[in-house]
């Protein structure tokens, strides 16, 4: 069978229609029919190539859901069976048997799938392909498709920290920005029990921020307020790509307090070293989370009615939903729609 997609075939191309073999069915692949797929700065990332890693043709698209149109062998039926309502994200497969892997951080194996990445293709297509079946999550039947979609790259990258993290629910935390990461982040931190900060450069989203559970708002653009909130935050979540003040962020922080960038900055991250040595804070990096983390993260969304905004698009509009996100118009998550 073919899977038709929507591919580019050079860097800033525009989508065409593309078609292309998958090959046999492995043992631990499942493929999947997509119904949604949201669309992530990376995905406008990767059909740019801002990273310079991008094999063409290319065909974006890591945050799906579906129903599952075809198991491999080694598929656990008890998990997964055809028909069934699913969705993966970025990472779709690892070894299964590295020392990260045996741990439960597949996350971080070095022989991790990337679903747009490392010459794999996306969701924006008739139907995609996982690497491992467990990688593949059956959607609680409190989420719909098309807020599932976004959770498996947003929902994921933004909940998983909290665990790794230990943010606990008597700290006072900090969201940097309020885009596809940050609104989510906002709504899991309040259900997580957090006094929650939202912090944006210019006070247009504060009513939004609150309605998704911010108690405090801080615009830094011709403001003092980042200076007043010095030593306030235990923890501080960045979801912005974009260069920022990083020893500002880390004046926020009290004492052991921990930085967690989940957004790409354009440049390499500088700080000064008594910024961060002096009361012992932590700059730390986040991505998807595990298989266990991702499932939790999906629990924790339907116990909670936990739900990305989104702004649906037919499949055959892939071109201007794509040009949407890279505009950065996004409120707050494209998805695709088949």
């Amino acid at each position: 069978m073919s899977f038709r997609t929507h591919a580019a075939g050079a860097a800033k191309a525009r989508l065409l229609p593309f078609e292309y073999e998958p090959g046999e069915l492995g043992p631990r692949e499942v493929d999947v029919a997509v119904t949604h797929c949201g669309i992530c700065h990376t995905d406008v990332g990767m059909v740019d190539n801002e990273w310079g890693v991008t094999k063409y043709p290319f065909v974006p698209g890591h945050e799906i859901a579906g129903t599952v149109a075809a198991v491999g062998a080694s598929v656990d039926p008890a998990r997964l069976r055809v028909g069934q309502r699913v969705a993966f994200g970025a990472v779709c497969g690892s070894c299964m048997q590295c020392e990260w892997c045996e741990s439960g951080k597949q996350n971080v194996c070095p022989k991790r799938v990337d679903t747009v990445m490392r010459g794999h293709q996306g969701g924006f297509a008739t139907h995609v392909r996982a690497a491992d079946w467990r990688f593949v999550y059956p959607i609680p039947d409190a989420i719909a498709s098309e807020h599932a979609a976004p959770l498996l790259c947003a929902g994921t990258t933004v909940f998983a920290p909290l665990l790794r993290q230990g943010v606990r629910p008597v700290d006072r935390v900090a969201v940097v920005g309020i885009g596809g990461l940050g609104h989510l982040a906002l709504q899991y931190l309040a259900k997580w029990g957090c006094e929650v900060t939202a912090i944006s450069s210019s006070r247009d989203k504060e009513a939004l921020a609150r309605e998704l559970g911010a108690t405090n708002f801080i615009a830094t653009k011709g403001t003092d307020e980042l200076r007043k909130a010095a030593q306030s935050f235990d923890f501080v979540l960045s979801t912005v790509s974009a260069d920022l003040p990083w020893d500002d962020y880390l004046g926020i922080l009290r004492p052991q307090g921990k930085l967690c960038i989940v957004g790409v900055p354009e440049r390499p991250i500088a700080l000064a070293p008594f910024s961060l040595l002096t009361s012992e804070k932590v700059v730390a990096g986040g991505i998807p989370g595990s298989i266990v983390e991702t499932a939790q993260m999906l629990a924790f969304t339907a116990r909670h009615a936990i739900k990305p905004v989104v702004e649906l698009f037919p499949m055959a509009e892939a071109n201007e939903a794509l040009d949407h996100t890279r505009q950065g118009k996004a409120r707050f998550r494209a998805v695709l729609v088949a």
